[in-house]
C-alpha cells in the first residue's frame, strides 16, 4: 500500500469516524469508488487506532478525572456524576465486545457489501434526522443513567454493521435520552474509547503475531495519520454540532447511499 492511499484512507477515517456518516462504510467502499482492492480489516483497525489516540488525547482531562473517581467507588455509597458516567462507559462497551467476538474478522468482512451499506446509510440517517428534529432535551452526558448507558451500548454494537455509523447511532440514542446536541456528541466520543481501544489492540496483535500480512510500519503510519486528522475533526465537530444539527449529515448519507446504488447497478 503506497503512502498516498494510506493518507486518503486516514483522512476518510478521521472525517467519518466522528461525523455521523459511518467510517466503516466509507473505508469499505473507498476502493469501490477509487478503483483499488479493499485494504483489509487490519488496516481499518490501524486507522481506528489513530482515532482512539485522538479521542483519548482530546478528552484526557475528563477521562483521568472519571478514572480517579471510579477508583473511589465504594459499596453502599451512591455514585457521583463522574462515577456514574465512568461505569456507564464500561457498561456501554459490553454489547459491542460480545457482538464483535461473535462476528470475528470473517463475519465483519462479510458485512461489507455495498447494497447493505447503502441501506444502512439511508435508514439510520433518517432515524438520526428524526431524533435531532424532535429533540427536547437539555441534559448533559453526566445525567445518563446506567440502564440508558446499556441502551446506548446496544446501539453501539449495532454499528458493527457498516453503514450504521457508531457515532450516528450513539448520538441518536443519546438524543432520544434527552441529551442536548453537544452532550450527545460528547457521549458518543466517550463511549467510543474502550471499544476503539479493544479494536486497536486486536489489530496490533494481528500484526505483531504475524497473523496479518500488513507491515508494522504501515499499521503505525496509518494510526499516526488518522490521529492527527481526527484531532482536528473532533475540535471542529464539537464547536459546531450544536448549531448545525444532524440534517446536513442525514442528507449526505442519503445522497451517498444513492450514489452507491447507482454505481453498483451501473457497473452490473
Amino acid at each position: 500500500m503506497d503512502i498516498l492511499q494510506l493518507i486518503i484512507l486516514a483522512l476518510i477515517q478521521a472525517l467519518t469516524e466522528f461525523l455521523p456518516i459511518s467510517s466503516s462504510g466509507h473505508l469499505a467502499l473507498a476502493g469501490f469508488f477509487l478503483g483499488w482492492d479493499y485494504q483489509g480489516l487490519v488496516v481499518d483497525l490501524a486507522l481506528h487506532c489513530g482515532t482512539f489516540i485522538a479521542v483519548a488525547t482530546y478528552f484526557r482531562d475528563e477521562l483521568i478525572k472519571i478514572a480517579r473517581e471510579c477508583l473511589r467507588i465504594r459499596p453502599g455509597i451512591a455514585l457521583n456524576p463522574d462515577q456514574r458516567l465512568g461505569v456507564g462507559i464500561v457498561i456501554a462497551t459490553v454489547p459491542a465486545g460480545i457482538v464483535g467476538l461473535a462476528l470475528g474478522d470473517a463475519g465483519a468482512t462479510a458485512l461489507r457489501h455495498p447494497l447493505l451499506i447503502a441501506i444502512n446509510l439511508a435508514v439510520f440517517g433518517l432515524v438520526l434526522w428524526w431524533a435531532d428534529a424532535r429533540r427536547r432535551g437539555a441534559r448533559s452526558e453526566y445525567d445518563i443513567t446506567l440502564p440508558q448507558a446499556l441502551f446506548i451500548g446496544c446501539m453501539q454494537a449495532l454499528a458493527l454493521v457498516p453503514g450504521v455509523s457508531r457515532s450516528g447511532i450513539t448520538m441518536t440514542a443519546a438524543l432520544f435520552m434527552g441529551l442536548n446536541r453537544t452532550a450527545a456528541a460528547r457521549m458518543s466520543f466517550l463511549v467510543s474509547v474502550p471499544v476503539t481501544a479493544l479494536a486497536s489492540a486486536h489489530g496490533a496483535m494481528e500484526v505483531i503475531t504475524g497473523a496479518s500480512d500488513v507491515p508494522l510500519d504501515t499499521f503505525l503510519t496509518g494510526a499516526v495519520l488518522s490521529a492527527v486528522f481526527a484531532f482536528v475533526v473532533i475540535h471542529f465537530f464539537l464547536r459546531h454540532i450544536g448549531r448545525i444539527g444532524a440534517a446536513p449529515f442525514a442528507i449526505y448519507r442519503l445522497l451517498f447511499a444513492g450514489a452507491i446504488v447507482a454505481l453498483y447497478f451501473g457497473r452490473g
